[in-house]
Order: structure tokens, then C-alpha cells, then sequence
């Protein structure tokens, strides 16, 4: 996976029904644009939101930006018709769907079933719609294994942190803050780690929810930090404030990107022919072996998906 990688460092939320929003959002440097049928979007507003959403993706201007709309979840009347009228109207413009609520794998089946039939029925590709589920109550993260394995489409598994700090009752109002009287730790680690192995198990990414306080910058890139650091892919955005913070928080830093290039680099030499055919060798005062190259894979995919580019470069020593 590191070496396909694609980046989903900044996730930008726009309110499916608003125009004004959906053109602002062709300019910004965004890695996903996410066009929001749920939450931002009012009950009476989602008809029309959904002729706006396909109008957006067909005029296209999007740029190398991941498409994606997020439905309403299955519990609600409006799903079939968020689907059907999305990629019908502009399947062939949509990256994925986005499955909010999700709680058991059954669902995201149905989903996949769904999407099926429409590609079919109109002569799109089968299976290129990708699916992100997003993770947000207790059932859910219960069956989150099972979630990321439902169907081959299963892109991405999202962390939904306020629908899931209202299941289980945690005494909070800030989303994604340590909730008060917690002091003993990060009350979110299992369930950032819960999501991250289910995805990592699977060969999927693994998103980070928004952080609401879209003025306090500083409080962002460090709730950001906390899942960057663990190994998560990225992070929702809701504000343009929020962009840069997330790609450059979910980026290598450019002295682990070079290390980490010059560590295939030297590990290719070493292993070869002309390198000696050593499993381990040093590279400055580093021994390198295996399980370094496995590592180094991990931070130069996702340098390079970023589209960074090296500032050094390892050279064989001289014979």
C-alpha cells in the first residue's frame, strides 16, 4: 500500500446545497473534496443538493482532488435515492461514496450491492467506485474488522468523533478534546488504534474526524498530531484555515523523507551483486537491514504521494 498510496492528508467537508461553498472548494489545495449530503445538509435542502452535487462534479475543475460524496446513513429515507441520483447523474466524475453511521458490515454490502447495479445499468466501470465507511457509535467500532473486510470497494474507515462521543455518553462538548476529568491518558487511543489496525490488517487508510474549532489552528494540528503520530493517512478539514495544517502534519517531515529514500536506496545497493549481498550494512552510523527498508517504505510512500520531492541523495561508497 505505501508504495500506491494516495494522499488523503486534508479531507475538505462542503455543504452539498451550497453553491458558494462547492466553488470555493474547487480552488483550495485540498488532497479530497468531500460534498456533503448528512449532516451539513438540512432535511428539505437534500433534493435539490443532490442536482447541485451533479452538476458540480460534471462541470469538473477539481483538479487531482479525490471525489467524494458522503450519503446519508441507512438508517434514514434518504439514502437509496443519494445514491441512485449521485451516480446516475455523475458516476463517471465520483471517486467514492462515503457511508456515514456505518455499524455493521451488512451495510456497507448493501451499499457495494447498490452500486453495482447502477454502474451496471449505465455502462460504468464495476467496483472503480470506492467506498469510505465511517465509523461513529459503539456497534460500529465492535465490527470494524468486519467493516473494512465487507466489500473490496472499502477505501478508507473514518473516525466519526462527535456521533461517537454522544453513543457512549462521554461527558464532553468539545469534539475531539479530552473529556473533562480524564486524566490519565488519551481518552480516544483505543479507538483511534481499534480503527487504525483494523485498516492497516486490511491494506486501507485510516481518516481522522473534524476538529470543530475551526479558528483555533494550534488546537487542531495538535489533535491532528495525536492520530498523525499514531500512523493515520489524514484528517477532515471544515475551514481553509484547517488545509495546510493537515497536509503538512500528515506529511513526513522532508529530513525523513530523504533519510528514508536513501534508505532503499543504500539497502538496494548493499543486497546486490555489487554491494556485497548483505542482508545488514551501515549507512553512516545506522545499521540498516530488512525491517528498515519495510519502515523507510512507509515514510517515502507517503512522501511521495505528497508529491515531495528529495533535498539529498545517498551515493555507494567507492570501490
Amino acid at each position: 500500500m505505501s508504495t500506491t498510496l494516495r494522499a488523503r492528508r486534508s479531507c475538505l467537508a462542503v455543504p452539498g446545497s451550497s453553491q458558494k461553498f462547492i466553488d470555493k472548494a474547487r480552488t483550495l489545495n485540498s488532497d479530497q473534496v468531500f460534498l456533503d449530503l448528512e449532516d451539513a445538509c438540512a432535511p428539505l435542502a437534500k433534493p435539490g443538493a443532490r442536482t447541485t452535487i451533479v452538476e458540480a462534479l460534471n462541470e469538473g475543475g477539481w483538479g487531482e482532488k479525490i471525489r467524494v460524496v458522503r450519503v446519508n446513513d441507512w438508517t434514514t429515507e434518504w439514502t437509496y435515492r443519494d445514491v441512485v441520483e449521485v451516480v446516475e447523474g455523475a458516476g463517471a466524475n465520483l471517486d467514492a461514496i462515503m457511508l456515514p453511521k456505518v455499524q455493521t458490515p451488512e451495510q456497507v454490502v448493501a451499499l457495494d450491492l447498490l452500486l453495482t447495479q447502477i454502474e451496471k445499468t449505465n455502462g460504468l466501470e464495476v467496483g472503480r467506485i470506492g467506498i469510505e465507511a465511517q465509523i461513529e457509535n459503539a456497534l460500529g467500532l465492535t465490527n470494524v474488522n468486519a467493516i473494512a473486510t465487507a466489500s473490496p470497494r472499502v477505501e478508507t474507515i473514518i473516525f466519526g468523533p462527535a456521533d461517537f462521543m454522544a453513543s457512549i455518553n462521554m461527558k464532553s462538548l468539545v469534539v475531539g478534546e479530552q473529556p473533562p476529568g480524564y486524566d490519565v491518558g488519551d481518552a480516544y487511543h483505543h479507538i483511534l488504534m481499534s480503527i487504525l489496525m483494523a485498516a492497516r490488517a486490511h491494506d486501507k487508510q485510516a481518516i481522522d474526524g473534524p476538529y470543530l474549532q475551526i479558528k483555533d489552528v494550534d488546537g487542531f494540528r495538535r489533535v491532528a498530531g495525536r492520530s498523525a503520530a499514531l500512523g493515520f493517512d489524514g484528517k477532515w478539514v471544515l475551514h481553509p484555515g484547517q488545509i495546510d495544517a493537515a497536509n503538512e502534519t500528515f506529511s513526513p517531515a522532508q529530513s525523513d523523507y530523504d533519510h528514508a529514500e536513501n534508505i532503499l536506496d543504500a539497502y538496494e545497493y548493499f543486497t546486490s551483486e555489487a554491494g556485497g549481498k548483505r542482508g545488514a550494512a551501515m549507512i553512516g552510523d545506522e545499521m540498516i537491514d530488512e525491517a528498515s527498508r519495510k519502515m523507510a517504505l512507509v515514510i517515502s510512500g507517503k512522501g511521495r504521494a505528497a508529491g515531495m520531492t528529495r533535498t539529498d541523495k545517498w551515493t555507494p561508497p567507492e570501490a
